[in-house]
């Protein structure tokens, strides 16, 4: 690789890094291209160079953010062989994830009004959610889900998720607020796979 491409790539990564961490802080009307630009030490030109605008600069920053929290959750549920199991750890998994202040703001509360709600549902139709869908199959193969309704109750436990990711993340105690919303997923994963 040449190194204009590998400056070009480090250049990138800096803007998104930083974004991240902006959009998470402040969200998506409260951090501007001028902070970071500010913090990135770069010109105009150079942010723009990559990113269109101050919405496809968050597109990059909540696609990474979104590959990481689907990265991290496929991690939870790595070498279970029964699919329940591994859905169980994988919903686990998001809901710490999403209880973390970047992952909240970014991907649930700012996303869909940013990218519009079908770009954001593309989106993590390629991470979590396809992740999640994926998980369902595999339950119904094994004759313990029926396939006709895979896609729905994907939306259906996903909305659940998402749902308790952001009363933990409204919590005044989020340790426990996890641990509930935890209990809450395993009994719920439980009664729908019986």
């Amino acid at each position: 690789m040449n190194k204009r491409v590998e400056r070009g790539r480090s250049t990138r990564g800096q803007l998104v890094a930083i974004a991240t961490r902006l959009f998470g802080e402040r969200g998506y009307e409260g951090a501007s291209i001028e902070a970071v630009l500010r913090e990135s030490g770069l010109s105009r030109g150079a942010l723009y160079h990559h990113f269109a605008d101050k919405k496809a600069l968050f597109e990059a920053v909540l696609e990474a953010v979104e590959a990481d929290a689907a990265r991290r959750t496929m991690e939870a549920a790595a070498g279970l062989a029964d699919p329940a199991e591994a859905l169980r750890a994988g919903c686990q998994a998001w809901v710490r994830i999403a209880g973390e202040p970047e992952v909240r703001r970014i991907v649930l509360i700012d996303a869909p009004g940013v990218v519009g709600w079908a770009r954001w549902r593309e989106l993590d139709e390629e991470y979590g959610f396809g992740a999640l869908k994926a998980g369902l199959v595999a339950i119904a193969a094994a004759g313990r889900l029926d396939a006709d309704l895979v896609d729905l109750f994907a939306h259906m436990i996903l909305a659940a998720l998402n749902e308790i990711a952001l009363v933990v993340a409204q919590s005044p105690d989020p340790a426990e607020a996890t641990r509930r919303g935890q209990s809450a997923v395993d009994q719920l994963l439980a009664k729908f796979l019986g």
